[in-house]
């Protein structure tokens, strides 16, 4: 198994609107792998369309080397937690652990119920009583207890406060290291993003912008500042991401393999922040010279 999420030309529409449409990407597993696009982009359909809960319209997709939810034992490998981490509010914490057990085969009832105890949830609780981020770690317990092979997370701390998302990310991070479990997690959060991730999926307009590990991406890409320069001018190897131009001065982010010798240009490293912004930049779109699709 070399991948955990294929999707070839995938598409999701409802009536005549899609919310999705013409993308492809290969996740590769091992990894934490960080969705990044803006609102509308399609983040939340495509991670709904990779656990099964919708269906696509066209195209195709593949999880773990099978089609999404089609068979009892394929559910079983995916975990996920969805945007609001929902819990049963009038259910205890305790209840959701038996409902776990029932629901699932693999289901790790002592990794549950010691993970429950170490972040000091009680157990007769109703979760409507929890916190926010006490309900975002009892979804995440519920999740990894399944024993997933692969858990997506889409947005789970978009609502909490930052010391209640940096405990989450902590704790995701921990169970990633101690359990091997391959992570897809959708934040618009680029710091949240920069904590947990080692492979980067720009998504924009659903299409799949650039995707690669993050540490060979920040590696390839570089801002360029220096006189004003139409980009048909630069070396063939320079591909450009985002252009910005002033009457005097250019300023490019660009992608390339090789070292960037111009004296005229001042080159600078990018910080994952500054890639994610070039590659979501609409202005990229309508530039013929722009790299739109790179997949490493």
């Amino acid at each position: 198994m070399t991948s955990v999420v294929q999707a070839q030309g995938l598409g999701r529409r409802y009536g005549r609107r899609w919310a999705l449409r013409e993308c492809t990407l290969d996740i590769p597993a091992g990894h934490v792998a960080g969705l990044v696009g803006p609102n509308g982009a399609g983040k939340s359909t495509l991670l709904k369309l990779a656990c099964g809960q919708l269906e696509p319209t066209a195209g195709g997709i593949t999880v773990l080397g099978g089609r999404p939810a089609s068979t009892p034992a394929q559910l079983a490998r995916v975990g996920f937690v969805a945007q609001d981490t929902p819990v049963y509010a009038g259910l205890t914490v305790a209840d959701h652990l038996r409902l776990g057990a029932r629901l699932n085969p693999r289901w790790d009832a002592a990794m549950a119920r010691d993970r429950i105890g170490r972040l000091g949830l009680d157990p007769v609780h109703r979760a409507g009583r929890l916190s926010g981020g006490q309900r975002a770690q009892l979804a995440l317990t519920l999740g990894l207890a399944k024993r997933p092979e692969l858990l997506i997370l889409d947005e789970p701390v978009a609502s909490l406060d930052p010391l209640a998302r940096r405990e989450f990310l902590q704790h995701l991070m921990e169970a990633v290291v101690e359990h091997e479990v391959s992570v897809v997690l959708s934040s618009h959060l680029v710091s949240d993003l920069e904590r947990t991730c080692d492979y980067l999926i720009v998504l924009v307009e659903s299409r799949v912008r650039v995707a690669g590990e993050v540490d060979a991406l920040l590696a390839t890409h570089h801002r360029l500042t220096g006189p004003r320069r139409d980009p048909g001018r630069l070396p063939a190897g320079q591909h450009v991401v985002s252009a910005r131009h002033t009457e005097r001065q250019s300023t490019y982010v660009i992608r390339t393999d090789s070292p960037v010798h111009d004296p005229a240009w001042t080159v600078s490293r990018l910080g994952l922040e500054d890639l994610v912004l070039a590659y979501m930049d609409k202005s990229t779109a309508e530039h013929p010279h722009v790299a739109l699709e790179v997949q490493r």
